[in-house]
Parts: structure tokens; C-alpha cells; sequence
């Protein structure tokens, strides 16, 4: 039922951003701004609450529980594991707007800061920062963790109407249940394919930079074709091979790419501007996390902040599902760790290099990157290589890192889609696999034609309020659990202590008395 409703429901929505993409953007548009103005706040306030709730729960009482049980093994090295949740949580979007957002901000900052001035750049490298450090990583965590406990420790089936059950009872397998679990796929499969879209742009933009291939229409075609076999093949391989494979090959170029920008660039301007940048991140979380405009009327916290928590929230059900599924054997505390901190620093290092870089390149005149904004963010990062040596080779390193980050979050994607539109538990059927591969290739390439990836985009983001209200459930279903698991062992490891004092007593009794036998033979000797 799910998997045919959701699909009808897909196929809906995409007719109707395809065939009237004007119309259907202005209906969106015009509610998404109701939606942002009324409940903007709510947004803040919730990703604050998980952040903070997943803090306590790394570094309280609950951080030895295991998923999986306590004598669970981890299916996949750390090194493994981290490199195929960081390339299905963010890879590509790092990539994308690792230079573009910085020079964003510069030219348009945040909290009625002069444009292009010294407190603007500290900012927008301050506010990169802050969209891609812990908060969305607390959100997938969040989402993850519970869906990870459900699965591992309580016999779940991996699907998010699994995380109501202490709340709603035996309702999460009824119709209700079955609504969230639709509503959890569609947002999925529409915030995939939205994403595909503006990665197969991207894509383009990078082919006719290196290759001088024209950036049209049929150029992406052919992007999204090549990518579907690559998926699909990734996915049929499934987790162990595949997937893993893929993301561990894309950590690795990632990290190449890096390194090269750092040489190549100004390295003492990129380490100086990263801990800058991290003293005032840590020293304005707070500020950050809470702060709307209601006096200035700027609508640049909801253009930017509000508008990234709503599309992390709404990609929480497939991101969350997916690292889930990799995650057997972590303790509480390991998993926040690792899925939290770990790849937040990480992106702190990738913006300070490429935003720091971008940054130092407007700023001392060697390239005008404002003038490529002008023609697209897609444009900023092959553009910041022409201020560097051997811009053709690192141009061509960061084609090949968007195209792979393109397949591994697709082929996730299909695994995640086709997991949370079945019922039984385990690794889904083939052809549910292949259902979705094909539909999302077909709905990328439908709105890229059309021209209906905005309308989209901003339909994900109204979707997000009803599970932003999701995860105040979700984070009291999994205190509730993770709370019954560790009285149960609490009370075993009190169980298994008393026995041992009892053993100890009997044994000292035992001993007492051969003592006491051994002094009377004595006396009587």
C-alpha cells in the first residue's frame, strides 16, 4: 500500500510542477511563506532541542547502550561507516555550495552587516559553518538513532512510523502508521530527485568548464542516464559492496581535492580563517540557533537558516534510515560521535579551505567570483580554480567528485526508498529497487525539462512542519526506550552483582567454618 500510494502521489506532483511549473511554484511559494512566517520559529527551536537532546544522551546515562544489543559487533569498520554516511548525508551539497555560500553571504550578509566588508566575510564563513556544522548532523542523528534502536533492538522494520510506537502503540502498524510512512517516501523521493536535478546542473556546468561541452538540456540528459546505470549497479550490489566501495573511493578523492586546494592555495589565509571561524561558531552557537529578525523584518534567517533546516528535516527519513541500517554494533555515544561531531569537523575543514579560498580570491582581486554568482551558484567553485595553478586538473578532480557524490546519495537513496515502501524487514525486494532507481531518474529528468525543480524545492520545505513536530515524538519515544533499556540493565547487572556477593559470602562462610572445624580438632587434639 505504501509503495503504490506514494508512487501515484510522486507521480501527481511531478505532472503537476511539469506541465504548469509557473503556476504550481506560485501556489508553493506563496504558501511556503505563510508556513515560514508563522512557524519559522519552531523550526529553530526544535533542531536547537535535538542537538541539545543528543548531547545529553552521548555524555549521560544512556552512552554505553548498544544497537543491536549489547553483545553486537559492527557490520562495517569506523572508517567505512563514516565515509558512506558523510556521502549520503551531504557529499554533494559540500561540494556545491562549499565556495558559492561564503561568497553569498559576502556580497548579501546576515544581522544588517555592510556587503563585501571585513565583518561581512567573517560572517558568511561564520554562518557556513552553522548550516552545515552540528545542527543538520543532529537531525539526521536523531532520526537515525531511534530508527537504528527500533530496527536493532526491538525487531522493528526500519520504517519511521516504527519510532511512534511507544507513543502510539499497536497504531503504528495501522493507518496511521501508514500515513507517515507515505508521507516519509514522498518527501524522499521528491527531495532526491530535486537534488539530482541541481547536481546534474552542476554537473554540467563543470563538463563545459573542462570539456567545453555545452551546458543544454540533452548534455544533462545524458548525465542523468550515465548516473542511472551507475546507481542502479552501485545498489544491486548491494551495502558491503557497492556502496561502501563507492563511498570509500569518494571519501578518498574528497580528501585529494582538498589537500590540493590547501597547497595550491593560500594555505596561512585558509588555517588563520578556520580558527577564526571556529572561536566565533563556538562562541555564538546559541545566538545562532535562536535567532530570527522580528525587528528589522530581514528575511534573510528564512531565506538561508529556515530554509536549510526545513530541507535537512525533510531528508531526515532517508538520510536517518540509511545510516540506521549501517549502524548495528555502535554504542549511543559512539553513534553520536561519529555521525555528529565527526563529519561537522570535517566540514568545517572543507569550508574553510574552499570558502577561505573563494573568500581570499574576491577579496585580493584574483578572481571576481561576485560576477559568477551572477550566473548561477553552480559556477562559483570552477571559477575559484581559475585563481589557482592547474585549474584544468583540479576542475577535473571536482567532476569526477560531484559525479560519484551524485551516485553514491542516488544509490542510497533507491536502497532507503525501496526499504521504506516494504513492510518486512531486511534488504528490500530487486524489483522495488528498481522501481525507484527508474523513478527517480525519470523525475529528474521530467523537471529538468520542464523547469520544475523550484517548485519542488519549495514544497519539501513545507513538508518539513509536519515532521519537525515528528521529531518532538521521536525524541521522546526514544527516552522512553533507551530509559527501559538501561533499567532492564541496571537491574541485570545488579542481579549478576548480588549473585557474586552472594558467592562471596558462601565462600567466606565456607572458609570461616573450615577455620573454626580445623580449631576444634585442635583443641580436642
Amino acid at each position: 500500500m505504501v509503495f503504490r500510494i506514494s508512487i501515484a502521489l510522486v507521480a501527481v506532483l511531478v505532472l503537476l510542477a511539469g506541465l504548469a511549473p509557473d503556476a504550481f511554484n506560485s501556489v508553493v511559494q506563496t504558501v511556503l511563506a505563510e508556513v515560514v512566517r508563522g512557524a519559522g520559529w519552531l523550526y529553530l527551536l526544535v533542531v536547537f532541542l535535538a542537538l541539545s537532546f543528543l548531547l545529553y544522551l552521548a555524555f549521560g546515562r544512556f552512552a554505553n547502550l548498544r544497537i543491536g544489543g549489547e553483545d553486537a559487533e559492527p557490520d562495517f569498520s569506523r572508517a567505512s561507516w563514516m565515509s558512506m554516511l558523510f556521502a549520503a548525508g551531504m557529499g554533494i551539497g559540500l561540494v556545491f555550495w562549499g565556495a558559492a555560500e561564503p561568497v553569498s553571504h559576502f556580497v548579501k550578509p546576515p544581522e544588517g552587516l555592510e556587503p563585501m566588508g571585513m565583518e561581512a566575510a567573517r560572517a558568511s564563513m561564520r554562518y557556513a559553518f552553522f548550516h552545515w556544522g552540528l545542527h543538520p548532523w543532529a537531525i539526521y542523528a536523531l532520526i537515525g538513532l531511534a530508527m537504528a534502536w527500533f530496527q536493532f533492538n526491538r525487531n522493528g522494520r526500519g520504517l519511521v512510523s516504527d519510532m511512534l510506537q511507544p507513543i502510539i502503540g499497536h497504531h503504528h502498524r495501522g493507518w496511521i502508521g501508514q500515513v507517515v510512512n507515505i508521507a516519509a517516501v514522498v518527501a524522499t523521493a521528491i527531495g532526491v530527485a530535486t537534488t539530482l536535478g541541481f547536481g546534474t546542473i552542476q554537473i554540467a556546468a563543470g563538463l563545459e568548464r573542462v570539456f567545453g561541452i555545452p551546458s543544454n538540456v540533452p548534455t544533462q540528459m545524458v548525465i542523468i542516464a550515465v548516473a542511472f546505470v551507475l546507481y542502479m549497479a552501485s545498489t544491486m550490489s548491494g551495502v558491503d559492496r557497492g556502496i561502501k566501495w563507492l563511498s570509500n573511493f569518494n571519501l578518498g578523492l574528497a580528501a585529494l581535492l582538498l589537500a590540493m586546494v590547501l597547497v595550491l592555495g593560500p594555505t596561512g589565509f585558509i588555517f588563520d580563517t578556520f580558527t577564526t571561524t571556529l572561536g566565533s561558531y563556538l562562541n555564538q552557537l546559541v545566538t545562532m540557533s535562536l535567532r530570527m529578525s522580528p525587528f528589522s523584518g530581514s528575511t534573510w534567517v528564512v531565506d538561508w537558516t529556515i530554509f536549510y533546516w526545513a530541507w535537512w528535516i525533510a531528508w531526515a527519513p532517508f538520510v536517518g534510515a540509511f545510516i540506521a541500517r549501517i549502524s548495528r554494533g555502535r554504542s549511543v555515544r559512539e553513534f553520536v560521535v561519529g555521525v555528529v561531531i565527526a563529519p561537522t569537523v570535517l566540514g568545517f575543514i572543507w569550508f574553510s579551505v574552499f570558502g577561505g579560498t573563494a573568500l581570499w580570491s574576491q577579496i585580493f582581486g584574483h578572481v571576481d567570483l561576485v560576477a559568477a554568482l551572477g550566473n548561477g551558484y553552480e559556477t562559483v567553485l570552477f571559477t575559484m580554480f581559475d585563481s589557482l595553478p592547474l585549474p584544468l586538473v583540479l576542475a577535473s578532480v571536482a567532476l569526477v567528485l560531484l559525479m560519484i557524490f551524485f551516485v553514491t546519495s542516488a544509490d542510497s537513496a533507491v536502497l532507503v526508498l525501496a526499504s521504506m515502501s516494504t513492510d518486512e524487514a531486511g534488504d528490500p525486494p530487486l524489483k522495488r529497487k528498481v522501481a525507484w532507481g527508474v523513478a527517480i531518474a525519470l523525475i529528474a529528468a521530467a523537471l529538468l525539462l520542464a523547469g520544475g525543480l523550484a517548485a519542488l524545492q519549495g514544497m519539501i520545505t513545507i513538508a518539513a512542519l509536519p515532521f519537525a513536530l515528528l521529531m518532538i515524538l521521536v525524541m521522546v519515544s526514544l527516552y522512553r526506550v533507551l530509559d527501559q533499556e538501561w533499567t532492564r540493565e541496571r537491574r541485570k547487572a545488579q542481579r549478576a552483582r548480588q549473585m557474586i556477593e552472594s558467592w562471596i559470602e558462601r565462600e567466606m562462610a565456607a572458609q570461616e567454618e573450615t577455620r573454626q572445624e580445623a580449631g576444634r580438632a585442635a583443641e580436642r587434639d
